[in-house]
């Protein structure tokens, strides 16, 4: 498949079981922390979307090396970061990109960061200010950002709303220098799972960061420490499947840890909180259909949940609401304006007000349109879940968006029994 593609979605009763992906989050962690380390490490059960290769090929310029069999990777980290030897292409990959701007600014040399424009143009005034604050170069251009010098050890402030991703980078970076650092919070902090997950994979590997009364203390002058790590599965992808058991049948998913710090295993609070029949096994969950009732949830720390969460509240009985939505608007695309558009063509009852996504239960969708991914894995994976409920097939144009975070959804949904054409 590819951008120009489509395909015809049919009505379909999804039931089966499915394996959930590698986390891609946790797979960008091992991956940077395993090429920062002096020596071999083993990262296995690694899922090759379009965001993991770019992270592997970016830190590939500044000579980590990676040998990949099957979805085992042995990684020959870097003993020193030298300057990368030529423009660090990330792709559409935000995690790439902002985990690795203050990394690979530890060089001390110039550095480009290229990618997609959509990618490019998410805000990075966090970076820029605190480059330009110790008289360092951060220029954004229409298709490349541009840095010079190195990030300092110091005391920084940082709102808490804007993204994890760059507190994760900074927590990659600050450890490595001679002196220690503070990251203290001017405002209440969202999203805090995903800078856990940080944390914790930087503990396996050897990084200590110490969270204090609001913020966090890096000591300085820190070692990475190669060590074997296997991805667990993704609670962010397994969630469409999740849903999909709630509106079509009995729907089990494997390779999922209940004791996860994972942020989007709050999926199954939210199925909980709508009433849904969920039933924890050892290694995963299974979903029934279930009669689900509406509610208000808060996505300030799960954001990637919000296509799903909607679609599963548009089949729920009564008034709901998603709040707290903000950063959807910055994602792969405006992500609370596409949730909308493509859940209202397949006749939902739902609106958005500023940041708050509303919706009116119904007892189904319609389908029977032509209908656009926007270029956005999780409208893609969305709108196809949603299709197997619709009374009528669904077109899906670009439906390859979803190779940037689960290249395999379509083989796994056909598996289950989803119809395409």
């Amino acid at each position: 498949m590819d951008k120009n593609s489509s395909i015809k979605l049919l009505p379909s009763t999804l039931n089966g079981t499915v394996k959930a992906p590698p986390s891609k989050s946790l797979a960008h962690r091992a991956l940077i922390a395993s090429a920062l380390s002096n020596g071999k490490s083993i990262i296995s059960n690694v899922d090759f979307s379009k965001d993991i290769i770019a992270t592997i090929s970016a830190l590939e310029t500044i000579g980590a090396k990676f040998d990949i069999k099957g979805t085992k990777i042995t990684v020959t980290g870097v003993k020193k970061i030298k300057p990368p030897h030529k423009e660090v292409y990330c792709d559409e990959s935000g995690s790439t990109l902002r985990f690795l701007i203050p990394i690979f600014s530890l060089s001390q040399k110039k550095v480009i960061f290229s990618g997609e424009r959509s990618l490019i143009k998410r805000p990075q005034k966090i970076y820029e200010k605190i480059f330009h604050d110790d008289s360092n170069t951060f220029k954004v251009n229409e298709t490349s950002i541009e840095i010079e010098g190195s990030i300092k050890a110091r005391k920084y402030y940082l709102d808490g709303n804007v993204s994890s991703q760059f507190f994760s980078g900074l927590m990659f970076s600050l450890p490595l220098l001679k002196k220690d650092s503070y990251i203290y919070l001017n405002t209440k902090l969202e999203s805090k799972s995903y800078i856990d997950l940080t944390i914790e994979v930087l503990e396996k590997f050897g990084i200590k960061i110490l969270e204090i009364e609001n913020g966090y203390y890096i000591e300085g002058n820190q070692s990475y420490k190669s060590t074997d790590y296997e991805i667990p599965g993704d609670f962010s992808q397994a969630a469409f499947f999740l849903v999909a058991g709630l509106i079509n049948d009995r729907i089990i998913v494997e390779d999922l840890d209940n004791d996860s710090i994972q942020g989007d295993r709050r999926i199954i609070d939210v199925i909980k909180q709508v009433k849904g029949h969920i039933v924890h096994m050892e290694n995963g969950f299974i979903t029934n259909k279930s009669n689900t009732y509406g509610t208000v949830v808060d996505i300030s720390d799960c954001p990637d949940l919000g296509p799903i969460i909607a679609l599963l509240l548009s089949l729920s009985f009564g008034y709901s609401r998603i709040v707290n939505a903000s950063r959807l608007r910055i994602k792969e695309s405006d992500r609370i304006e596409s949730t909308v558009n493509s859940l209202k063509m397949l006749g939902a009852d739902i609106e958005s007000k500023g940041d708050e996504i509303i919706i009116h239960g119904r007892k189904s969708l319609g389908g029977g349109v032509n209908i656009d991914s926007y270029n956005d894995h999780r409208i893609a994976m969305m709108i196809s879940i949603a299709s197997s409920v619709c009374e009528k097939a669904v077109t899906l144009s670009n439906p390859s968006a979803i190779n940037k975070s689960y290249p395999n959804f379509y083989k796994d949904y056909k598996s289950i029994g989803g119809l395409i054409e």
